[in-house]
């Protein structure tokens, strides 16, 4: 039961704290690396989750409550990390409706993109690393360059995934 609760605060917290779904993955990277899941799980999970249509951060949070604590750990984090979203957004619609017309809160919003911006390229810098600053081989460079390539030419995301995870095989022997 501890491991039930602590699944749902650590969502609920990551939930509460967060903007948006990237966002959420770099909260999600602090909280559940060397708690709950390895830094391979981790990127595995992230790859995973980026294939598959959807929310990545709610199927993260399944992922993540399975690997813990088997079907209740993942309904329990699923049930944490939309719980937020839902009362938040019920209330901001209502007060949406009021302040909708002040120039303050279109530039809030503009605040926010840096600060997530910069969230997400800490959270990728780490998982490009690997666990304690490893050596970054040439076959890293190559994925992490033609994927950039790939999504620069506004290739779809899964396809770009897909694709380097069938050559990781090849490469990374």
């Amino acid at each position: 039961m501890h491991i039930l609760l602590t699944l749902f605060w650590t969502f609920l917290k990551i939930n509460l704290l967060s903007t948006s779904g990237s966002a959420s993955t770099g909260l999600l990277y602090n909280e559940a690396v060397g708690h709950f899941l390895t830094e391979n799980q981790f990127v595995q999970a992230v790859g995973l989750a980026t294939l598959l249509p959807g929310s990545d951060a709610l199927q993260l949070a399944m992922f993540v409550g399975y690997t813990v604590a088997g079907i209740p750990g993942g309904f329990v984090s699923l049930f944490a990390a939309i719980l937020p979203p839902t009362v938040i957004m019920l209330g901001v619609v209502t007060l949406l409706h009021r302040i909708q017309r002040e120039a303050w809160v279109s530039r809030f919003v503009e605040g926010l993109t840096p600060a997530v911006a910069i969230l997400i390229l800490t959270v990728a810098w780490k998982i490009f690393r690997g666990s304690a600053g490893e050596f970054i081989g040439w076959q890293t460079l190559a994925i992490g360059g033609v994927s950039l390539i790939a999504l620069l030419l506004e290739i779809p995301a899964p396809f770009v995934l897909l694709a380097c995870g069938i050559a990781g095989t090849f490469l990374f022997k």
